[in-house]
């Protein structure tokens, strides 16, 4: 009888910190690479929304949708880094959407990308007073 020899994955002595992180359920998706962080401001009549998405291709990765007053921004991305004989792959899908405000106007939105910031500006127009009266006739 021979015994087959075990192969040990070398491991280095300082994991990495989302592996490191993965055993605390709560704290690993702090540590989580596939988020989107997005950041938005009403700036001069418009509403403003800046993703952060380095690395992508704005023309092919992203996908900018408007219904029913909900800004939905889908992007996917994929990497691949090779180094010191290693190589390491990147890769996944990233979605958020938000609620517009009254008075957008959604066929006016328009989109830029630029240093790893995609921008969306959706017009919005003067709000109008969110109640009525009604005048009771008798």
């Amino acid at each position: 009888m021979t015994t087959l020899p075990v192969r040990r994955r070398t491991r280095s002595f300082f994991p990495e910190l989302s592996e490191w992180f993965s055993g605390f359920t709560g704290l690993h998706p702090l540590f989580e690479t596939r988020m989107m962080r997005l950041e938005d401001e009403m700036k001069k009549g418009c509403y403003e929304v800046r993703a952060e998405l380095p690395g992508i291709d704005p023309a092919k990765d992203v996908d900018i949708t408007v219904h029913d007053g909900l800004l939905t921004i889908k992007a996917e991305r994929s990497e691949k880094k090779e180094f010191n004989g290693r190589s390491e792959f990147a890769y996944g899908s990233f979605e958020r959407t938000v609620s517009l405000p009254a008075g957008a106007n959604e066929d006016g939105i328009e989109a830029s990308y630029d240093k790893g910031i995609l921008t969306v500006s959706v017009p919005v127009a003067e709000a109008k007073p969110a109640e009525k009266h009604v005048k009771v006739k008798s």
